[in-house]
């Protein structure tokens, strides 16, 4: 049916043919939206690159302020802030991942990470927000990307986001620091 021919039918008819055809398209809607799984992840800037972390590892995004430096720690251990009177270890992935250091800024971001009895926070030069990523767009790898990177990826999206695994990167005893140091 053609839209001119609503204008020959009855107002009752017409409202009746739009209430199906919308119940038509929001049920086949729904059915696209089942069948194709999605990843959430907070989107943010690191080096002039595009990461994602799933937000199901993420506790909050909190400012970078007052943060602490802590001596004996390595090159990637930011420092550390209190995030509303919890400790938190700031990483700063950058230095972790051989990327360019661009320094901080207001715009910095600490995202506090969270999984079993780990937790601490990953610097952010600037959050982009929250998208949802169908998983047939995941590209497994990318070229370019080589070396401490590629262990902690999970995946490219087709517009160039690496998406990194959170849960292997709080896992990694890399990370964690046992060192004590002589008095």
């Amino acid at each position: 049916m053609n839209v001119d021919d609503f204008d020959s039918l009855p107002p009752e008819e017409c409202k009746r043919i739009l209430k199906a055809r919308a119940k038509a398209l929001a049920h086949e809607a729904d059915q696209k939206g089942q069948a194709e799984e999605h990843l959430q992840v907070v989107e943010f800037m690191l080096a002039h690159e595009r990461y994602g972390i799933e937000s199901v590892h993420i506790r909050e995004v909190y400012p970078l302020k007052e943060l602490t430096a802590v001596p004996c720690t390595p090159s990637f251990v930011l420092g550390i802030i209190n995030v509303r009177g919890q400790i938190v270890s700031v990483v700063d992935l950058r230095k972790f991942f051989d990327l360019p250091d661009r320094g901080l800024t207001d715009l910095n971001r600490a995202i506090v990470l969270h999984h079993a009895d780990m937790e601490f926070a990953i610097l952010a030069d600037l959050i982009l927000g929250v998208r949802n990523v169908p998983m047939p767009d995941i590209q497994s790898s990318l070229p370019t990307l080589t070396g401490i990177r590629s262990e902690y990826l999970k995946g490219v999206t087709s517009d160039g986001m690496v998406i990194l695994d959170t849960g292997k990167i709080l896992s990694d005893g890399k990370i964690v620091i046992h060192e004590a140091v002589e008095a």
